[in-house]
């Protein structure tokens, strides 16, 4: 069973629409029994980084699946969340699978970045064709610097991770949900994993 979390913010909705459109089933959890139960995991993400890791009440549960071996996506916030800490929230800990912290956009582009961007695919992506340079929507202040795990990059005023890859674990910054065909396929490529 995909288990799709819900921390009381995410963009279910959508996500639920888009695993059905690829035709997955799915069941919305909330707690540490739904996630024990998940043969896949994805952690939809909207709001503050504090916030959601407040409200995530079943963070050992989390780690212990993910360190199991349970594919899992972080989309958007939940992506961030993957991470040690971020500057919107420096007090709030990640979950510290990827060492390093969150930035915040600087002055020199418009904040938040929202819209449609064309991602740069890396060699080896499983999430991506092979050479594609597939354009996907974006919303978020926030983002991951480059990083050895990163399977896309984007460039907004700076490069940055846009989509990660590392063993059963998987982030994109931007909405697969909200992304049309393209967000389709990425998610029918996670689900195959």
């Amino acid at each position: 069973m995909i288990a799709v979390f819900d921390y009381g913010a995410g963009n279910l909705r959508s996500v639920r629409n888009t695993l059905a459109a690829i035709g997955c089933e799915h069941e919305v959890v909330r707690d540490a029994a739904g996630l024990e139960r998940a043969s896949k995991i994805i952690l939809p993400g909207v709001g503050h980084f504090g916030q959601m890791m407040r409200s995530l009440a079943v963070r050992e549960t989390l780690l212990s699946r993910i360190a199991a071996g349970v594919p899992f996506l972080g989309i958007c916030l939940g992506m961030q969340a993957l991470f040690e800490s971020s500057e919107e929230a420096p007090e709030a800990a990640g979950l510290g699978i990827f060492r390093g912290a969150v930035k915040r956009f600087r002055d020199a582009v418009r904040v938040p970045h929202m819209g449609w961007n064309e991602l740069e695919v890396q060699a080896g992506s499983r999430l991506f064709a092979a050479g594609s340079r597939p354009h996907v929507y974006f919303a978020h202040s926030y983002y991951v610097p480059e990083i050895p795990e990163a399977s896309a990059v984007c460039e907004y005023g700076v490069r940055y991770t846009a989509a990660l890859e590392a063993g059963n674990v998987f982030g994109v910054q931007f909405h697969p949900e909200k992304s049309g065909p393209v967000g389709l396929e990425i998610v029918r490529r996670f689900v195959a994993c």
